[in-house]
């Protein structure tokens, strides 16, 4: 008896004409030499970088900008529920501001309650990509936020959340959403899901995208094409690049010039995994009527004493927008922020120091953020062991050892006049030793941005400081 055998193709094996299907690489090596040309190139094909602020301000200029505070009964659209004291819009979207009990096994809190902006949709923050004279620009949007210190700073491409891009406001289009989530999507170079301020949203993402564009794009006035060394020369400068934009900037490969590092990827990963799993966070949402320690008036809502942020109301006026005018909640910090890296070169190889923070908001119960991200003013009141690790190393840093400082304004559609003091400190055996507290690692810059592959490894002020980096704003 004769058996005869088939041979099975796997599903997709070959295309409808039976021919071989082809295979693209695993990884596109060139893409980090690309980008670290582009972050060399400090003058740019289309808009001089010594031309962006005077294009700046005739895009503020030309529109009509203008933030108001007002009472939480002026409010067009929201309003607190009269059973939970949740703030919320009428029609069910945008985001809602609600109370939030955290519990967790270390530091010197172990039980807290706030409020938290709870805004479950995913936005896209999306920066196109197109080559001129070989070199990768970056198409930056002039964008009015209504929390921003200066209003109008640069933008990604695409910064909108689903309601926006799905006009859950009724207004225009959002410009060039086509290219991130429509028909003239072009050629993905990242594209990963990343968080925002665990400290005042709960689990809140967005994606991360740079798109290179296949063909022609047309401009619009309130927008421009930049280099990344354009972008970095910005980034040396107070409240011009949104936190929006420097998200995405951090998604950019770095070249691994050096090659080596104190510890092995795997060792770095387990060392994350590790403070991941003995780190117990139990963060849950309850009304935010008569959360403890918080009280409520007219125009804000405070902390009892005076720490931390308050939630205030505001109305704004910005013809630029999809929608002209509008009313909102905001959250408004106490003081200015500072945060920063501690920097050493360790064998020759430039290393920074990271730390495993546990945030309210956080999807899992750690991020790696920076060496030191506090509100000083917050503990003023403590003293010795008591204040945060590193945080009076940095605030009396030498200048000499400063090797980056600028004041960034974080997310301006949520935050009212949030800004923080960002640095890179280099720093000494002494001051920061190879073998740090518990909570603490030394990692390269390559090293992170290789983590960035990944969901919620690094916190979003991580991500600033790594987009000075990306973009060449500073070099170690």
């Amino acid at each position: 008896m004769t058996v005869r055998t088939t041979r099975t193709e796997a599903p997709g094996a070959t295309g409808a004409t039976g021919a071989a299907p082809v295979l693209q690489p695993r990884t596109d090596d060139r893409l980090p030499a690309r980008f670290a040309r582009s972050a060399a190139t400090p003058r740019g094909a289309l808009l001089r970088t010594e031309d962006v602020a005077d294009w700046l301000e005739g895009r503020r200029r030309a529109h009509r900008f203008r933030v108001d505070r007002i009472p939480f009964a002026d409010l067009d659209g929201w309003s607190f529920d009269p059973s939970t004291g949740n703030l919320g819009h009428r029609s069910g979207r945008f985001f809602t501001v609600e109370g939030l009990r955290v519990r967790t096994s270390e530091g010197p809190v172990r039980e807290w309650h706030q409020p938290i902006i709870t805004q479950p949709e995913v936005g896209i923050l999306g920066i196109l990509v197109k080559e001129f004279d070989g070199v990768p620009h970056f198409l930056m949007q002039a964008k009015m936020e209504p929390g921003n210190r200066d209003l109008l700073q640069l933008s990604p491409t695409v910064q909108a959340t689903r309601s926006n891009y799905t006009k859950a406001h009724k207004g225009a289009d959002v410009r060039y959403i086509e290219y991130f989530n429509g028909p003239l999507r072009g050629r993905v170079l990242a594209d990963v899901l990343q968080s925002e301020h665990g400290s005042w949203f709960f689990r809140k993402s967005n994606r991360n995208m740079l798109v290179e564009a296949t063909g022609e794009v047309p401009v619009h006035e309130d927008f421009c094409w930049l280099t990344l060394g354009q972008i970095g020369e910005l980034l040396r400068r107070d409240n011009v690049v949104n936190m929006d934009a420097r998200t995405v900037l951090s998604c950019v490969p770095l070249p691994d010039s050096d090659g080596r590092a104190l510890h092995s990827d795997t060792g770095l990963l387990s060392w994350f995994t590790a403070e991941r799993a003995r780190h117990d966070v139990a963060a849950e949402r309850v009304p935010l009527a008569g959360i403890p320690g918080w009280k409520r008036g007219e125009w804000s809502i405070d902390h009892e004493e005076g720490r931390y942020f308050s939630v205030v109301a505001v109305a704004v006026q910005a013809d630029s927008r999809e929608v002209s005018g509008w009313t909102q909640p905001l959250f408004e910090p106490t003081g200015l922020g500072v945060t920063a890296f501690l920097t050493r070169r360790i064998g020759g190889v430039p290393h920074l120091l990271v730390h495993a923070r546990v945030e309210g908001g956080f999807a899992d119960t750690v991020e790696l953020g920076p060496t030191v991200q506090y509100t000083p003013s917050n503990y003023a009141h403590l003293s010795g062991p008591h204040r945060p690790p590193f945080l009076d190393l940095v605030l009396g840093a030498d200048p000499s050892a400063v090797r980056y400082e600028a004041r960034h304004s974080e997310e301006g559609g949520r935050f009212l006049n949030a800004e923080s003091r960002y640095l890179i400190v280099a720093a000494d055996e002494r001051q920061a030793p190879l073998d740090p507290p518990p909570g603490y690692f030394w990692a390269t810059p390559f090293q992170l941005t290789g983590f960035l592959r990944h969901n919620h490894y690094l916190n979003v002020q991580a991500r600033t400081l790594l987009s000075c980096l990306t973009s060449g704003a500073v070099r170690l």
